[in-house]
């Protein structure tokens, strides 16, 4: 073998350990709860229920034991004097009178049985721990072979003594041996264990029930609906996260007022000078040069709506209640009309909640793009329980993959001319997406399985 450092192997334990570490790890994360409340439930219930099996434990192995033992040796000296007793020559009273006073004092029912063998008790049954204390005592007191029958009897507990002309039958009853607090502690413990979980369940569900209602508050601050009638509860924190979010909100609504009014009076500013050079080039007549300058001011406006479309955003219209399957057919009626071949396989009915005009508009900005860059165009939409998906695939060239996320950034162009006929003003895609982000979806581009380009949307339900 070679004293070569380099050729001696070294040990994968510890690579081995890492892994076995993770998944362990992972399997513990899948046995963890999700919700809040699960978790909350369980870091209050786990100490509970340990705190009892310590203490059940405990109570067994201690007080029950104990209590077993101590009533176990005192039935066990009771028979061991009768034993004497009976094996004495000089005797002041019968048996009958004497197994009379054992009955009368110290409760156990005594007869002598002549000519008897012990009986046979079944082996194959586990021993109790009253089998076990009982025959430890019986075993310290008597010298005389015994059996203890626990089994055949309800009430009481059979032992037989063998006596040697005779067997000594003693029935004890079963409220001697052992003590019946064992339950009562049990049915206090457990029971009120189940009402404080009960208690605890309905108290962190009030707790949690705030939490819920401030995510719910910002989904819908997200996709666009007013939020109406929220205002902070629950614990301070979740006071303070929800005043937080009151604030947010405000702000928010604020900026997005600021700037549409802002846009507003920018568009008027544009458009104005923009109309008196349509009034001069109307006074000028037709030639060549007017004409190019006409095409011109049309690209500007064209640009100049883009550029505001883009900045206003949809934040005007409120989103309600509809259905995509109509809205789709709608827009690919109107593509089919101008001239696009359109091949659409959706379900009857997708209700969801959404800003109708917007997701049109999105919509049919889609499908034109497709339309410009494939010549034929397939849509599926389905419906699902938490939303609705819609994929537009075209047969065009595609967009490669590390160009799909750029193609989003506004104003960013495939086609580096600036013509806007050939390659847009580079906004309708961001426009698309911000459209429907702002429902609470996502827009995300594909390969399509013909090869072409995939527009996958999603709109929450």
């Amino acid at each position: 073998m070679s004293d070569d450092p380099k050729s001696i192997r070294r040990p994968r334990a510890l690579g081995g350990g890492q892994s076995g570490r993770r998944r362990t790890r992972f399997k513990l994360k899948r046995l963890i709860p999700r919700s809040l409340l699960a978790r909350s439930l369980l870091i209050i219930i786990m100490p509970l229920i340990l705190l009892q099996g310590i203490s059940t434990w405990a109570f067994y192995e201690r007080h029950y034991q104990t209590i077993t033992r101590r009533l176990s040796q005192a039935v066990a000296g009771e028979i061991a004097s009768v034993i004497d007793v009976l094996e004495r020559e000089s005797r002041t009273m019968t048996n009958v009178e004497m197994f009379a006073l054992a009955d009368a004092h110290m409760w156990l029912n005594m007869r002598l049985l002549p000519d008897q063998e012990l009986k046979e008790v079944d082996s194959k049954l586990l021993p109790s721990v009253l089998d076990s204390r009982l025959g430890q005592a019986l075993r310290e007191q008597l010298w005389h072979p015994y059996v203890v029958d626990s089994q055949s009897l309800t009430h009481y507990v059979e032992i037989q003594v063998d006596l040697g002309d005779s067997i000594l039958q003693v029935l004890v009853p079963r409220r001697r041996l052992f003590s019946s607090t064992i339950y009562i502690f049990l049915i206090w413990m457990f029971g009120s264990s189940i009402v404080l979980s009960a208690a605890a369940t309905l108290f962190m569900r009030h707790e949690v029930r705030p939490i819920r209602r401030l995510a719910k508050a910002a989904d819908n601050f997200g996709r666009g609906v007013d939020v109406t009638g929220f205002r902070p509860e629950g614990a301070t924190e979740v006071r303070l996260a929800g005043t937080a979010f009151l604030q947010m909100q405000d702000r928010i609504k604020r900026q997005i007022q600021q700037r549409t009014d802002m846009l507003a009076g920018v568009s008027h500013d544009l458009r104005t000078p923009l109309t008196r050079l349509k009034l001069e080039l109307a006074l000028l007549g037709d030639d060549a040069a007017t004409e190019s300058m006409r095409a011109d001011i049309q690209q500007m406006e064209h640009m100049i709506e883009g550029y505001l479309a883009f900045a206003r955003g949809e934040g005007t219209e409120n989103p309600q209640e509809c259905d995509i399957s109509e809205i789709l057919r709608q827009v690919v009626d109107q593509a089919r009309r101008d001239g696009a071949h359109v091949d659409l396989h959706i379900e009857h009915s997708m209700p969801t909640v959404a800003r109708k005009e917007a997701l049109r508009r999105c919509l049919a900005n889609l499908i034109n793009n497709a339309w410009r860059y494939g010549g034929n165009i397939s849509i599926t939409g389905q419906w699902y329980r938490k939303g609705v998906q819609i994929l537009i695939d075209d047969d065009g060239p595609g967009i490669p993959s590390e160009k799909r996320e750029e193609v989003f950034r506004p104003f960013f162009r495939l086609d580096t001319s600036r013509n806007p006929e050939t390659g847009g003003t580079g906004l309708g895609l961001t426009i698309s997406r911000d459209m429907i982000r702002s429902q609470g979806g996502d827009l995300k581009l594909e390969e399509a399985p013909g090869g072409g380009l995939r527009a996958n949307i999603w709109l929450p339900g």
